[in-house]
């Protein structure tokens, strides 16, 4: 092997590393993210900044088909180059099928290899390379059903999110002007402590699943960036009442809110020194209220 095909072979098996490391630490490390999804995902946020209209809303679903597509772009050109060096000697050809050693040969059999399709008209002959092959196969295989998980994944935090903004809509539609001290302690510290239970279960998915924090929502009822501030004033409320269970359910609606304020903070970096900073930053990001302008709540 000369030193052409020692480069394309080191090439090659630094993409296939690059695709392996951005997969195991995008869907199976529990709060990392790999650095070509995040550049991805971070990319197309930024672009939809600069967008009015529907075009910012279907930015992440866009950029998560993004990053998919990355990976298996990654996985062909990488696998492509491990097999160029190799080409047509090191694979059988059957009877008919034009003998080449050009890198769209290689591309040809490493996707047919990705996908599973296998059509056997090329096969490695020597055993190493069939190991090769084998091996692509399965990370082909592995790769399709880590996405389709991932996706799946996806959904069910970001309908937790949109679920908590509903709740603390419907409860400032119900509550009225008095807020929280209009009900019966007890029954409004119950209340108060299940939204901190969905406040700290948000919290842990924006840390597991990043890409979240970057899908907007159409509809500002459903946004949590746009109803998180009336949070805050329902467990500031709390704490001045008399009533010690409320008082408790205050302080932990507040501590939690704190948690998901530094998880805002530290991972996606919105300034503030306080937490009521941070989620204004979170607003105004989500473009559901412009600075300067004052809030709506």
């Amino acid at each position: 092997m000369d030193f052409e095909d020692t480069l394309w072979t080191v090439l090659g098996a630094g993409l296939v590393l690059l695709m392996l490391v951005d997969v195991f630490r995008t869907l199976l490390y529990p709060h990392g993210s790999g650095p070509v999804g995040r550049a991805i995902v971070r990319g197309f946020w930024l672009a939809s900044r600069k967008l009015r209209g529907r075009g910012s809303f279907i930015a992440a679903p866009l950029a998560m088909a993004a990053v998919i597509g990355a990976w298996a772009a990654l996985a062909a050109i990488g696998w492509a180059l491990l097999y160029l060096p190799h080409l047509p000697s090191g694979f059988v050809h059957a009877a008919g099928v034009p003998q080449r050693g050009d890198f769209a040969e290689a591309l040809y059999i490493s996707l047919v290899t990705l996908s599973t399709v296998g059509f056997g008209e090329i096969v490695p002959a020597h055993p190493l390379l069939r190991l090769v092959v084998a091996l692509q196969a399965v990370t082909g295989f592995g790769l399709l059903t880590a996405t389709v998980t991932w996706i799946l994944q996806t959904y069910p935090a970001l309908n937790r999110r949109r679920a908590l903004a509903h709740q603390l809509n419907l409860f400032r539609e119900a509550a009225g002007p008095a807020g929280v001290l209009s009900l019966d302690p007890r029954h409004a510290a119950g209340l108060l402590e299940s939204m901190a239970g969905n406040v700290a279960s948000v919290s842990i998915d924006l840390l597991a699943f990043h890409e979240t924090y970057y899908f907007r929502e159409v509809e500002k009822r459903g946004s949590l960036p746009a109803t998180v501030a009336y949070a805050q004033e329902l467990a500031s409320e709390a704490q001045r009442s008399a009533s010690p269970e409320l008082q408790f359910a205050g302080r932990m609606l507040h501590a939690a809110l704190d948690g998901l304020a530094d998880v805002l903070r530290g991972k996606f970096g919105h300034p503030g020194t306080t937490s009521s900073d941070v989620f204004d930053s979170y607003e105004l990001h989500h473009r559901h209220r412009r600075r300067g302008e004052p809030d709506a709540n």
